[in-house]
């Protein structure tokens, strides 16, 4: 009979963080001095007084061979080529739209940057600009790639691929873009039967997954159907999920948020919600996340990999959750 290692449960040591090139990564607030040495060079978030290099936000120093930047933990989008974005629409102007993408200007959409419906390739003419309005409108909200970025921080965007375009019926989440992680893809069917958009730009689009996907549309035809109850409540618990992860300051991306969405089972979505609601998911999925980052360390090192008992959900916590969109409990 094979052996089995299993490991009590105990406190964590605090890891500190650690940079690259053996320096440590620390905290700073506007004003602190970062080094006296002359020999690095400026960045964002710094300036140069006195032969100091001084922080002028807060957040973690960065730095990049002489290159010393502090990168702010609460900030607007700064966008970046190949990001994915969900935006609304503010403005539409002459041969383009105003989009609000959560960044300090609004973003552009020029009308050749984007699909025609059915996909359509050809030269924009007189007839197009003036349909602009039936394709996009004063309040649709759309997702799309960052296709440059201009001089005064302002972004570009296009929605030259099928997968990008209008969007239909759902629910908007906006957080913190330091929150949501960058990844290959930021397009997830999550296996729950609901789909997520995690645009770099922290607006979190949430939608009932599609049963089949009309490529001829060119992305601006939004399905208006009635959303069945099991979808609603789905995409409820997601969201709450997700307001939970904020609140416990844990990265956006799809394993998260599919680890937190299984804590949340045991509690029913009714009743008035309390803070434990909110809390409880977050420190099962904060503790799911370290334990198996423990898992891959020791796999990787070549020692077994503990199996812990699997308990029981707890399902008389008494802790009431809620449904509802508004309410912000899991």
């Amino acid at each position: 009979m094979a052996a089995v290692s299993m490991r009590l449960p105990v406190a964590r040591k605090a890891a500190g963080p650690s940079a690259p090139r053996g320096g440590e990564k620390h905290l700073v607030a506007p004003g602190d001095t970062i080094t006296t040495d002359t020999g690095y060079m400026r960045g964002h978030g710094t300036y140069v007084e006195e032969e100091k290099l001084i922080a002028s936000v807060a957040g973690a120093v960065e730095r990049v061979n002489k290159l010393v930047c502090v990168k702010a933990l609460k900030t607007r989008y700064n966008g970046e080529v190949g990001d994915i974005v969900v935006g609304r629409i503010t403005e539409v102007q002459q041969k383009r739209w105003k989009v609000e993408t959560n960044s300090r200007l609004d973003s552009v959409l020029l009308l050749s940057s984007m699909n025609l419906p059915g996909g359509e390739l050809r030269r924009r003419s007189a007839e197009d600009e003036l349909a602009m309005r039936d394709y996009l409108q004063e309040g649709d909200l759309i997702s799309a790639e960052v296709q440059s970025v201009f001089s005064d921080g302002a972004v570009s965007l296009h929605t030259r691929s099928l997968k990008y375009g209008k969007l239909g019926q759902g629910v908007l989440v906006q957080v913190s873009p330091s929150l949501v992680k960058r990844q290959k893809t930021h397009f997830h069917d999550l296996p729950c039967g609901a789909s997520v958009i995690l645009g770099n730009n922290g607006f979190i689009w949430i939608y009932p997954t599609p049963e089949q996907k009309d490529e001829e549309a060119g992305g601006f035809t939004t399905n208006l159907e009635p959303v069945p109850l099991s979808d609603r409540e789905v995409i409820s618990r997601l969201r709450n999920c997700v307001v939970a992860l904020v609140t416990e300051k844990l990265m956006l991306f799809d394993t998260s948020i599919l680890y937190c969405y299984e804590a949340s089972l045991p509690h029913q979505p009714t009743g008035q919600p309390q803070p434990a609601g909110v809390t409880q998911p977050g420190h099962q999925t904060s503790s799911r996340a370290g334990d198996r980052k423990y898992n891959t360390l020791q796999e990787a090192r070549g020692q077994p990999v503990p199996v812990p008992p699997h308990p029981a959900p707890d399902r008389g916590s008494g802790v009431p959750c809620s449904s509802r969109a508004s309410r912000g409990a899991v």
